[in-house]
């Protein structure tokens, strides 16, 4: 992962991604007894993930390289809609 950060010329955000997804990861454990953690942390991978499938338009890269960001940015968005409606 490492490299790739470097690659983005984001390397100072490579430590804070990762804690931001862990975060996120935990809310959402935690926000299936919790609607409203759950609503925060679907939101906030959400755009994480949308941020991440900006960089790799702006990068040029493939949608095969792009879509795991892609399919979890919707997947979180699905979460948090369904979240808001409860």
């Amino acid at each position: 992962m490492k490299s790739e950060f470097k690659r983005f010329n984001l390397e100072k955000l490579g430590l804070l991604t990762v804690i931001l997804e862990f975060v996120g990861a935990t809310g959402l454990l935690i926000g299936l007894l919790y609607n409203p953690i759950l609503i925060i942390s679907s939101g906030g991978l959400t755009l994480l993930m949308l941020l991440g499938t900006i960089v790799r338009i702006r990068l040029k890269d493939s949608l095969w390289i792009s879509l795991p960001a892609l399919f979890y940015m919707f997947l979180n968005g699905y979460l948090f809609f369904e979240a808001i409606k409860n």
